[in-house]
Protein backbone atom coordinates (compact mmCIF):
# COMPACT_ATOMS: atom_id res chain seq x y z
CA UNK A 1 0.00 0.00 0.00
CA UNK A 2 1.57 3.55 -0.59
CA UNK A 3 0.46 5.64 2.10
CA UNK A 4 0.78 8.77 0.03
CA UNK A 5 -2.46 7.43 -1.76
CA UNK A 6 -4.07 6.84 0.92
CA UNK A 7 -6.54 8.30 3.55
CA UNK A 8 -7.00 7.75 6.81
CA UNK A 9 -10.11 5.48 7.45
CA UNK A 10 -12.62 7.74 9.78
CA UNK A 11 -11.50 11.09 8.98
CA UNK A 12 -9.51 11.20 5.54
CA UNK A 13 -7.13 13.28 6.95
CA UNK A 14 -4.21 12.50 3.97
CA UNK A 15 -0.84 12.14 4.28
CA UNK A 16 1.44 15.27 4.38
CA UNK A 17 -1.80 17.61 3.42
CA UNK A 18 -0.51 19.72 6.46
CA UNK A 19 2.98 19.63 4.94
CA UNK A 20 5.34 23.17 3.85
CA UNK A 21 6.76 22.87 0.49
CA UNK A 22 9.21 25.71 0.26
CA UNK A 23 13.04 25.89 -1.75
CA UNK A 24 12.25 22.28 -3.46
CA UNK A 25 11.66 20.64 0.21
CA UNK A 26 7.85 19.07 1.35
CA UNK A 27 8.67 19.07 5.18
CA UNK A 28 5.92 19.29 8.43
CA UNK A 29 6.93 22.79 8.73
CA UNK A 30 6.64 22.46 13.35
CA UNK A 31 8.69 19.52 13.15
CA UNK A 32 11.32 19.87 10.74
CA UNK A 33 12.35 24.02 11.60
CA UNK A 34 12.11 23.15 15.51
CA UNK A 35 14.22 19.43 15.24
CA UNK A 36 16.78 20.85 12.90
CA UNK A 37 17.40 24.47 14.70
CA UNK A 38 17.81 22.53 17.80
CA UNK A 39 20.25 20.27 16.22
CA UNK A 40 21.68 23.07 14.44
CA UNK A 41 22.18 24.91 17.79
CA UNK A 42 23.70 21.80 20.13
CA UNK A 43 26.04 21.14 17.38
CA UNK A 44 27.79 24.99 17.43
CA UNK A 45 27.70 25.03 20.90
CA UNK A 46 29.20 21.88 21.78
CA UNK A 47 32.16 22.57 19.24
CA UNK A 48 32.54 26.21 20.24
CA UNK A 49 32.74 25.04 24.03
CA UNK A 50 34.38 21.72 24.07
CA UNK A 51 35.66 21.49 27.21
CA UNK A 52 33.17 23.42 28.93
CA UNK A 53 30.63 20.15 26.55
CA UNK A 54 32.47 17.89 27.81
CA UNK A 55 31.87 19.06 32.17
CA UNK A 56 28.17 18.88 31.58
CA UNK A 57 27.80 15.75 29.36
CA UNK A 58 29.93 13.89 32.22
CA UNK A 59 27.59 15.60 35.10
CA UNK A 60 24.66 14.64 32.96
CA UNK A 61 25.78 10.97 32.66
CA UNK A 62 26.55 10.62 36.54
CA UNK A 63 23.24 12.24 37.86
CA UNK A 64 21.45 10.29 35.10
CA UNK A 65 22.63 6.55 35.88
CA UNK A 66 22.77 6.98 39.29
CA UNK A 67 19.18 8.36 39.82
CA UNK A 68 17.22 7.22 36.93
CA UNK A 69 18.60 3.71 36.27
CA UNK A 70 15.42 2.27 37.62
CA UNK A 71 13.25 3.93 34.86
CA UNK A 72 15.22 2.62 31.68
CA UNK A 73 15.18 -0.80 33.24
CA UNK A 74 11.73 -0.69 34.20
CA UNK A 75 10.66 0.31 30.66
CA UNK A 76 12.42 -2.08 28.84
CA UNK A 77 11.37 -4.77 31.05
CA UNK A 78 7.60 -3.78 30.82
CA UNK A 79 8.57 -4.44 26.95
CA UNK A 80 9.51 -7.91 26.95
CA UNK A 81 6.73 -9.08 29.25
CA UNK A 82 4.50 -7.56 26.54
CA UNK A 83 6.17 -8.77 23.62
CA UNK A 84 6.03 -12.51 25.02
CA UNK A 85 2.38 -12.16 25.59
CA UNK A 86 1.55 -10.98 22.20
CA UNK A 87 3.39 -13.95 20.56
CA UNK A 88 1.14 -16.42 22.51
CA UNK A 89 -2.09 -15.24 22.51
CA UNK A 90 -4.74 -15.01 19.86
CA UNK A 91 -3.41 -11.06 18.92
CA UNK A 92 -0.46 -12.60 17.40
CA UNK A 93 -2.79 -13.68 14.33
CA UNK A 94 -3.53 -10.65 12.67
CA UNK A 95 -1.64 -9.58 9.67
CA UNK A 96 -0.15 -5.84 9.24
CA UNK A 97 -1.90 -4.68 6.22
CA UNK A 98 -5.10 -6.88 6.78
CA UNK A 99 -5.83 -11.08 5.84
CA UNK A 100 -4.45 -10.74 2.34
CA UNK A 101 -1.78 -8.88 2.68
CA UNK A 102 1.84 -10.31 1.06
CA UNK A 103 5.20 -9.09 2.42
CA UNK A 104 7.15 -6.91 0.48
CA UNK A 105 10.52 -8.91 0.91
CA UNK A 106 11.48 -12.24 1.08
CA UNK A 107 12.24 -13.47 4.76
CA UNK A 108 15.84 -13.92 4.51
CA UNK A 109 16.44 -10.20 2.81
CA UNK A 110 14.34 -9.28 5.33
CA UNK A 111 16.04 -10.54 8.33
CA UNK A 112 18.93 -9.58 6.95
CA UNK A 113 17.89 -5.40 7.02
CA UNK A 114 16.17 -6.24 10.31
CA UNK A 115 20.01 -7.44 11.59
CA UNK A 116 21.40 -4.81 10.04
CA UNK A 117 19.62 -2.03 11.41
CA UNK A 118 19.08 -3.16 14.53
CA UNK A 119 22.64 -3.88 15.49
CA UNK A 120 24.83 -2.14 13.24
CA UNK A 121 28.57 -0.78 14.45
CA UNK A 122 27.64 -1.37 18.15
CA UNK A 123 27.70 -5.56 17.99
CA UNK A 124 31.49 -5.34 16.47
CA UNK A 125 32.51 -2.68 18.70
CA UNK A 126 31.19 -4.23 22.10
CA UNK A 127 31.29 -8.05 20.75
CA UNK A 128 35.00 -8.68 22.73
CA UNK A 129 35.05 -5.51 25.02
CA UNK A 130 31.48 -6.11 27.22
CA UNK A 131 32.16 -9.53 27.86
CA UNK A 132 36.26 -9.48 28.49
CA UNK A 133 35.00 -6.46 30.90
CA UNK A 134 32.39 -8.39 33.02
CA UNK A 135 34.36 -11.79 33.16
CA UNK A 136 36.97 -8.88 34.93
CA UNK A 137 34.99 -7.40 37.13
CA UNK A 138 31.42 -9.44 36.68
CA UNK A 139 28.24 -8.41 38.29
CA UNK A 140 26.68 -9.91 41.68
CA UNK A 141 30.59 -11.51 41.99
CA UNK A 142 33.37 -8.89 43.35
CA UNK A 143 35.72 -11.12 42.93
CA UNK A 144 38.41 -9.41 40.71
CA UNK A 145 40.25 -12.14 37.95
CA UNK A 146 42.54 -10.08 36.09
CA UNK A 147 45.19 -8.23 37.96
CA UNK A 148 47.15 -5.90 35.17
CA UNK A 149 50.17 -6.24 37.43
CA UNK A 150 50.67 -9.94 37.18
CA UNK A 151 52.82 -10.84 34.30
CA UNK A 152 50.62 -13.72 33.31
CA UNK A 153 52.07 -14.12 29.75
CA UNK A 154 55.84 -15.01 31.44
CA UNK A 155 54.39 -17.06 34.19
CA UNK A 156 51.90 -19.32 33.22
CA UNK A 157 51.47 -20.37 37.01
CA UNK A 158 50.01 -17.06 37.56
CA UNK A 159 47.19 -17.97 35.42
CA UNK A 160 43.78 -18.07 36.92
CA UNK A 161 42.68 -21.44 37.16
CA UNK A 162 39.58 -22.11 34.82
CA UNK A 163 38.45 -24.49 37.16
CA UNK A 164 38.34 -22.55 40.19
CA UNK A 165 34.84 -21.10 41.42
CA UNK A 166 35.10 -17.98 40.93
CA UNK A 167 36.88 -17.89 37.30
CA UNK A 168 34.05 -19.97 36.75
CA UNK A 169 31.49 -17.93 37.95
CA UNK A 170 33.30 -15.01 36.25
CA UNK A 171 33.41 -16.26 33.03
CA UNK A 172 29.51 -17.86 32.87
CA UNK A 173 28.02 -14.18 34.67
CA UNK A 174 29.49 -12.45 31.67
CA UNK A 175 28.00 -13.93 29.23
CA UNK A 176 24.71 -13.68 31.08
CA UNK A 177 25.03 -10.24 31.55
CA UNK A 178 25.93 -9.58 27.78
CA UNK A 179 23.00 -11.81 26.94
CA UNK A 180 20.62 -9.55 29.19
CA UNK A 181 21.88 -6.32 27.73
CA UNK A 182 21.86 -7.22 23.85
CA UNK A 183 18.56 -9.72 24.41
CA UNK A 184 15.31 -9.35 24.82
CA UNK A 185 15.47 -6.01 26.37
CA UNK A 186 17.25 -4.16 23.27
CA UNK A 187 14.82 -6.32 20.68
CA UNK A 188 11.37 -5.72 22.79
CA UNK A 189 11.56 -2.17 22.38
CA UNK A 190 12.41 -2.23 18.77
CA UNK A 191 9.44 -4.26 18.52
CA UNK A 192 6.92 -2.66 20.00
CA UNK A 193 7.77 0.54 17.88
CA UNK A 194 7.76 -1.52 14.81
CA UNK A 195 4.47 -3.33 15.46
CA UNK A 196 2.64 -0.31 16.35
CA UNK A 197 3.90 2.25 13.25
CA UNK A 198 3.35 -0.88 10.73
CA UNK A 199 -0.25 -1.71 12.32
CA UNK A 200 -1.76 2.06 12.40
CA UNK A 201 -0.10 2.45 8.86
CA UNK A 202 -0.71 -0.43 6.67
CA UNK A 203 -4.09 -1.64 9.05
CA UNK A 204 -5.49 1.73 9.84
CA UNK A 205 -4.24 3.99 6.28
CA UNK A 206 -1.82 6.31 8.70
CA UNK A 207 0.88 8.14 7.91
CA UNK A 208 4.21 6.12 9.15
CA UNK A 209 5.27 8.44 11.78
CA UNK A 210 5.51 7.96 15.62
CA UNK A 211 2.06 10.08 16.40
CA UNK A 212 0.04 7.66 14.73
CA UNK A 213 0.62 5.98 17.10
CA UNK A 214 -0.97 7.50 19.59
CA UNK A 215 -4.48 7.87 17.37
CA UNK A 216 -6.56 6.02 19.90
CA UNK A 217 -5.24 8.02 22.74
CA UNK A 218 -4.73 11.71 21.09
CA UNK A 219 -7.61 11.34 18.55
CA UNK A 220 -7.37 14.01 15.93
CA UNK A 221 -5.12 16.20 18.32
CA UNK A 222 -2.43 14.22 16.93
CA UNK A 223 -2.20 15.85 13.86
CA UNK A 224 -1.80 19.45 16.33
CA UNK A 225 0.94 19.93 18.84
CA UNK A 226 0.92 16.99 20.47
CA UNK A 227 1.73 14.99 17.49
CA UNK A 228 3.97 17.85 16.69
CA UNK A 229 5.83 17.44 20.15
CA UNK A 230 6.06 13.41 19.92
CA UNK A 231 7.71 13.18 16.61
CA UNK A 232 10.11 16.07 17.51
CA UNK A 233 11.13 13.91 20.46
CA UNK A 234 11.72 10.72 17.98
CA UNK A 235 14.22 13.20 16.07
CA UNK A 236 16.18 13.91 18.94
CA UNK A 237 16.42 10.55 20.73
CA UNK A 238 16.96 8.89 16.59
CA UNK A 239 19.79 11.43 15.97
CA UNK A 240 21.20 10.55 20.01
CA UNK A 241 20.80 7.50 19.58
CA UNK A 242 22.42 7.18 16.38
CA UNK A 243 25.64 9.54 17.66
CA UNK A 244 26.86 7.23 19.90
CA UNK A 245 27.51 4.20 17.18
CA UNK A 246 28.77 6.52 14.62
CA UNK A 247 31.23 7.98 17.18
CA UNK A 248 32.39 4.42 18.44
CA UNK A 249 32.48 3.19 14.80
CA UNK A 250 34.83 5.73 13.94
CA UNK A 251 37.25 5.44 16.85
CA UNK A 252 36.87 1.39 15.96
CA UNK A 253 37.58 2.49 12.38
CA UNK A 254 40.83 4.54 13.19
CA UNK A 255 42.07 1.92 15.60
CA UNK A 256 42.07 -0.68 12.90
CA UNK A 257 43.80 1.46 10.54
CA UNK A 258 46.52 2.29 13.07
CA UNK A 259 47.11 -1.67 13.16
CA UNK A 260 47.14 -2.10 9.23
CA UNK A 261 48.72 0.97 8.16
CA UNK A 262 50.15 3.06 11.41
CA UNK A 263 47.65 5.96 10.75
CA UNK A 264 47.79 7.58 14.29
CA UNK A 265 43.74 7.01 15.89
CA UNK A 266 43.42 10.35 16.72
CA UNK A 267 40.21 12.62 17.19
CA UNK A 268 41.55 14.38 13.65
CA UNK A 269 41.65 10.66 11.93
CA UNK A 270 38.01 9.66 13.97
CA UNK A 271 36.36 13.23 12.48
CA UNK A 272 38.09 12.47 8.82
CA UNK A 273 36.60 8.56 8.97
CA UNK A 274 33.12 10.30 10.36
CA UNK A 275 32.98 13.05 7.47
CA UNK A 276 34.43 10.20 4.48
CA UNK A 277 31.45 7.74 5.68
CA UNK A 278 28.62 9.91 6.14
CA UNK A 279 29.45 11.18 2.25
CA UNK A 280 29.19 7.46 0.91
CA UNK A 281 26.20 7.24 2.93
CA UNK A 282 24.51 10.36 1.45
CA UNK A 283 25.28 8.05 -1.53
CA UNK A 284 23.85 5.26 -0.58
CA UNK A 285 20.79 6.85 1.34
CA UNK A 286 19.62 8.63 -2.30
CA UNK A 287 19.66 5.28 -4.21
CA UNK A 288 17.00 4.74 -2.16
CA UNK A 289 15.95 1.42 0.58
CA UNK A 290 15.41 -0.93 -2.42
CA UNK A 291 18.93 -0.37 -3.59
CA UNK A 292 21.44 1.06 -1.10
CA UNK A 293 20.32 0.02 2.10
CA UNK A 294 18.86 -3.45 0.86
CA UNK A 295 21.78 -4.59 -0.75
CA UNK A 296 24.37 -3.34 1.75
CA UNK A 297 22.46 -5.06 4.27
CA UNK A 298 22.78 -8.27 2.32
CA UNK A 299 26.81 -7.49 2.33
CA UNK A 300 26.71 -7.07 5.81
CA UNK A 301 25.80 -10.35 6.81
CA UNK A 302 27.46 -11.86 3.96
CA UNK A 303 30.70 -9.94 4.86
CA UNK A 304 29.92 -11.09 8.69
CA UNK A 305 28.91 -14.51 8.40
CA UNK A 306 32.21 -15.18 6.49
CA UNK A 307 34.09 -13.30 9.56
CA UNK A 308 32.70 -15.32 12.40
CA UNK A 309 33.05 -18.47 10.38
CA UNK A 310 36.46 -17.94 10.20
CA UNK A 311 36.63 -17.15 14.12
CA UNK A 312 34.96 -20.21 14.96
CA UNK A 313 36.91 -22.42 12.74
CA UNK A 314 40.42 -21.65 13.64
CA UNK A 315 39.67 -20.15 17.01
CA UNK A 316 37.90 -22.79 19.97
CA UNK A 317 35.52 -24.24 17.98
CA UNK A 318 33.88 -26.12 21.03
CA UNK A 319 34.75 -23.26 23.64
CA UNK A 320 32.57 -21.10 21.54
CA UNK A 321 29.43 -23.24 21.21
CA UNK A 322 29.35 -24.60 24.61
CA UNK A 323 29.80 -21.00 25.91
CA UNK A 324 26.52 -20.09 23.99
CA UNK A 325 25.07 -22.81 25.34
CA UNK A 326 25.87 -22.05 28.47
CA UNK A 327 25.43 -18.80 28.27
CA UNK A 328 21.75 -18.90 27.09
CA UNK A 329 20.98 -21.02 30.05
CA UNK A 330 22.10 -18.51 32.39
CA UNK A 331 20.68 -15.88 30.56
CA UNK A 332 17.25 -17.26 30.91
CA UNK A 333 17.82 -17.98 35.27
CA UNK A 334 19.75 -14.75 35.34
CA UNK A 335 17.32 -12.32 33.65
CA UNK A 336 15.33 -11.45 36.66
CA UNK A 337 17.80 -10.67 38.99
CA UNK A 338 19.64 -8.12 36.51
CA UNK A 339 16.40 -6.67 35.74
CA UNK A 340 15.69 -5.81 39.29
CA UNK A 341 17.79 -2.76 40.09
CA UNK A 342 16.47 -2.78 44.25
CA UNK A 343 19.29 -3.96 46.72
CA UNK A 344 22.21 -4.31 44.14
CA UNK A 345 25.43 -4.31 45.67
CA UNK A 346 27.30 -4.10 42.00
CA UNK A 347 26.18 -0.20 41.69
CA UNK A 348 29.06 0.04 38.75
CA UNK A 349 27.36 -2.46 36.72
CA UNK A 350 24.06 -0.97 37.08
CA UNK A 351 25.29 2.58 36.36
CA UNK A 352 28.02 2.40 34.45
CA UNK A 353 26.93 -0.55 31.97
CA UNK A 354 22.77 -1.81 32.11
CA UNK A 355 21.09 1.85 32.55
CA UNK A 356 23.38 2.93 29.82
CA UNK A 357 22.47 0.13 27.67
CA UNK A 358 18.78 0.47 28.41
CA UNK A 359 18.60 4.14 27.41
CA UNK A 360 20.44 3.63 24.33
CA UNK A 361 18.12 0.66 22.91
CA UNK A 362 15.25 3.30 24.44
CA UNK A 363 16.77 5.84 21.95
CA UNK A 364 17.42 3.63 19.30
CA UNK A 365 13.58 2.25 18.92
CA UNK A 366 12.35 5.16 16.94
CA UNK A 367 14.62 4.55 14.50
CA UNK A 368 14.58 0.89 14.25
CA UNK A 369 11.23 0.71 14.65
CA UNK A 370 10.22 3.26 11.55
CA UNK A 371 12.37 1.28 9.57
CA UNK A 372 11.15 -2.03 10.95
CA UNK A 373 7.61 -0.95 9.78
CA UNK A 374 8.99 0.22 6.68
CA UNK A 375 9.59 -3.17 5.55
CA UNK A 376 7.65 -5.57 7.44
CA UNK A 377 4.28 -5.08 5.71
CA UNK A 378 2.56 -8.88 5.06
CA UNK A 379 3.80 -10.10 8.17
CA UNK A 380 1.72 -11.55 11.12
CA UNK A 381 2.01 -10.19 14.29
CA UNK A 382 3.06 -13.76 15.82
CA UNK A 383 6.15 -13.79 12.87
CA UNK A 384 6.92 -9.93 13.03
CA UNK A 385 7.31 -10.63 17.05
CA UNK A 386 9.12 -13.80 17.15
CA UNK A 387 11.46 -12.57 14.30
CA UNK A 388 12.27 -9.38 15.49
CA UNK A 389 12.48 -10.99 19.03
CA UNK A 390 14.14 -14.16 19.02
CA UNK A 391 16.06 -14.84 15.98
CA UNK A 392 18.20 -11.53 16.32
CA UNK A 393 18.91 -12.34 19.82
CA UNK A 394 20.38 -15.99 19.44
CA UNK A 395 22.63 -14.83 16.92
CA UNK A 396 23.93 -11.91 19.06
CA UNK A 397 24.47 -14.43 21.40
CA UNK A 398 26.44 -16.03 19.25
CA UNK A 399 28.15 -13.65 17.68
CA UNK A 400 29.42 -12.65 21.59
CA UNK A 401 29.96 -15.99 22.28
CA UNK A 402 32.55 -16.51 19.29
CA UNK A 403 34.29 -13.06 19.84
CA UNK A 404 34.16 -12.84 23.81
CA UNK A 405 34.58 -16.45 24.31
CA UNK A 406 37.36 -16.70 22.19
CA UNK A 407 39.30 -13.86 24.01
CA UNK A 408 38.78 -15.47 27.44
CA UNK A 409 40.01 -18.56 25.93
CA UNK A 410 43.16 -16.68 24.75
CA UNK A 411 44.02 -15.30 28.33
CA UNK A 412 42.80 -18.47 30.75
CA UNK A 413 44.28 -20.98 28.19
CA UNK A 414 47.31 -19.34 26.20
CA UNK A 415 48.38 -16.40 28.94
CA UNK A 416 47.46 -14.08 26.27
CA UNK A 417 46.89 -10.81 27.52
CA UNK A 418 46.03 -8.63 24.52
CA UNK A 419 42.45 -8.18 24.66
CA UNK A 420 42.34 -8.10 28.76
CA UNK A 421 45.15 -4.89 28.74
CA UNK A 422 43.17 -3.39 26.31
CA UNK A 423 39.79 -4.09 28.04
CA UNK A 424 41.73 -2.44 31.55
CA UNK A 425 42.63 0.26 30.16
CA UNK A 426 39.03 1.33 28.43
CA UNK A 427 40.88 1.28 24.95
CA UNK A 428 37.67 -0.77 23.85
CA UNK A 429 38.77 0.15 19.80
CA UNK A 430 41.20 -2.01 20.03
CA UNK A 431 40.11 -4.86 21.44
CA UNK A 432 38.90 -6.69 18.18
CA UNK A 433 42.41 -6.50 16.72
CA UNK A 434 44.71 -7.21 19.78
CA UNK A 435 42.14 -10.95 19.43
CA UNK A 436 43.41 -11.68 15.58
CA UNK A 437 46.79 -11.18 16.40
CA UNK A 438 46.68 -14.45 18.01
CA UNK A 439 44.96 -16.12 15.09
CA UNK A 440 45.93 -17.36 11.41
CA UNK A 441 45.66 -14.80 8.87
CA UNK A 442 45.70 -11.45 11.04
CA UNK A 443 46.33 -9.38 8.37
CA UNK A 444 43.37 -10.13 6.49
CA UNK A 445 41.09 -10.56 9.31
CA UNK A 446 41.76 -7.13 10.23
CA UNK A 447 41.15 -5.64 6.82
CA UNK A 448 37.53 -7.56 6.65
CA UNK A 449 36.89 -6.10 9.77
CA UNK A 450 37.15 -2.41 8.76
CA UNK A 451 35.35 -3.19 5.89
CA UNK A 452 32.43 -4.51 8.14
CA UNK A 453 32.58 -1.56 10.08
CA UNK A 454 32.36 0.83 7.07
CA UNK A 455 29.59 -0.96 5.83
CA UNK A 456 27.82 -1.12 8.96
CA UNK A 457 28.57 2.56 9.82
CA UNK A 458 26.95 3.46 6.12
CA UNK A 459 23.55 1.27 6.51
CA UNK A 460 23.14 2.64 9.99
CA UNK A 461 23.45 5.97 8.87
CA UNK A 462 21.51 6.44 5.58
CA UNK A 463 18.65 4.37 7.42
CA UNK A 464 18.91 6.58 10.09
CA UNK A 465 18.60 10.01 8.05
CA UNK A 466 15.54 8.02 5.76
CA UNK A 467 13.60 7.59 9.25
CA UNK A 468 13.77 11.37 10.13
CA UNK A 469 13.18 12.67 7.13
CA UNK A 470 10.09 10.35 7.13
CA UNK A 471 9.54 11.52 10.58
CA UNK A 472 9.90 15.34 9.62
CA UNK A 473 8.10 14.79 6.01
CA UNK A 474 4.78 14.30 8.02
CA UNK A 475 4.98 10.74 6.99
CA UNK A 476 5.47 10.80 3.38
CA UNK A 477 7.92 7.90 2.17
CA UNK A 478 9.05 9.59 -1.14
CA UNK A 479 10.17 12.98 0.22
CA UNK A 480 12.62 15.25 -1.72
CA UNK A 481 16.51 14.01 -1.57
CA UNK A 482 18.03 17.37 -0.44
CA UNK A 483 15.99 16.39 2.76
CA UNK A 484 17.49 13.17 3.30
CA UNK A 485 20.89 14.33 2.49
CA UNK A 486 20.53 17.41 5.55
CA UNK A 487 20.02 14.62 8.13
CA UNK A 488 22.71 12.18 6.85
CA UNK A 489 24.66 15.10 6.88
CA UNK A 490 22.99 16.67 10.63
CA UNK A 491 23.62 12.57 12.10
CA UNK A 492 27.55 13.10 11.16
CA UNK A 493 27.71 17.13 12.72
CA UNK A 494 26.17 15.53 16.10
CA UNK A 495 28.21 12.41 16.24
CA UNK A 496 31.59 15.10 15.35
CA UNK A 497 30.42 17.39 18.48
CA UNK A 498 29.60 14.61 21.06
CA UNK A 499 33.23 12.62 19.62
CA UNK A 500 35.21 16.07 20.33
CA UNK A 501 33.30 17.58 23.28
CA UNK A 502 34.44 14.34 25.54
CA UNK A 503 34.15 11.40 23.68
CA UNK A 504 32.20 7.80 25.13
CA UNK A 505 31.19 9.75 28.16
CA UNK A 506 29.62 12.48 25.98
CA UNK A 507 27.95 9.86 23.94
CA UNK A 508 26.73 7.95 26.74
CA UNK A 509 25.10 11.01 28.16
CA UNK A 510 23.61 12.57 24.96
CA UNK A 511 21.95 8.69 24.59
CA UNK A 512 20.95 8.87 28.49
CA UNK A 513 19.61 12.58 28.24
CA UNK A 514 17.29 12.26 25.01
CA UNK A 515 16.29 8.09 26.17
CA UNK A 516 14.61 9.72 29.45
CA UNK A 517 11.57 11.31 27.56
CA UNK A 518 11.39 9.00 24.85
CA UNK A 519 10.61 5.88 27.43
CA UNK A 520 7.48 7.89 28.46
CA UNK A 521 6.11 8.52 24.93
CA UNK A 522 7.00 4.34 24.52
CA UNK A 523 4.76 3.09 27.85
CA UNK A 524 1.81 4.97 25.42
CA UNK A 525 2.63 3.75 22.88
CA UNK A 526 2.00 -0.16 24.38
CA UNK A 527 -1.40 1.01 25.48
CA UNK A 528 -2.19 2.12 21.67
CA UNK A 529 -0.76 -0.92 20.44
CA UNK A 530 -3.31 -2.87 22.78
CA UNK A 531 -6.31 -1.05 21.67
CA UNK A 532 -5.69 -1.51 17.40
CA UNK A 533 -4.82 -5.01 17.88
CA UNK A 534 -8.24 -5.80 20.16
CA UNK A 535 -10.27 -3.48 17.29
CA UNK A 536 -8.46 -5.13 14.50
CA UNK A 537 -9.15 -8.88 15.68
CA UNK A 538 -12.81 -7.58 16.66
CA UNK A 539 -13.35 -6.26 13.44
CA UNK A 540 -11.61 -8.85 10.82
CA UNK A 541 -12.68 -11.92 13.03
CA UNK A 542 -9.00 -13.00 13.97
Amino acid sequence: MDNEKNNRTETGYKIGQDNLQIFGLDINAPVFLTSSLAIIIFVIVALVFQEKAEDVFENIRKWMTSQLDWVFLLTCSLFVLFCLYLIVSPLGRVRLGGKDAKPDYATLTWIAMLFSAGLAIGLVYWGIAEPVQHFQTPPFHMTQVYDPDQVYHDAQHLLPDPTHPDVKAARDMSFAAVAFHWGLHAWAGYAVVGLALAFFAYNRGLPLALRSAFYPLLGERVWGWPGHVIDILAVFATLFGLAPSLGLGSQQVAAGLNELFNIPATSTTEVTIIVLITGIATVSVLSGIDVGIKRLSQVNIYIMIALFSFVIVVGPTSVIFSTFFKALKDYVVEIVPLSNWVGRTDSYFIHGWSAFHMAWWITWMPFVGTFIARISKGRTVREFLFCVLLLPMLITLLCFSTFGGTAIHQFLVDGYTGVMDKVEAEEYAGALFELFKELPLTQLTSFVSIVLLITFFVTTSDSGSLVVDLITAGGKLHAPAAQRVFWCTAEGFVAIALLLGGGLKSLQAATLLFGLPFAIVLLGMVVCIWVGLQGERRKSQY
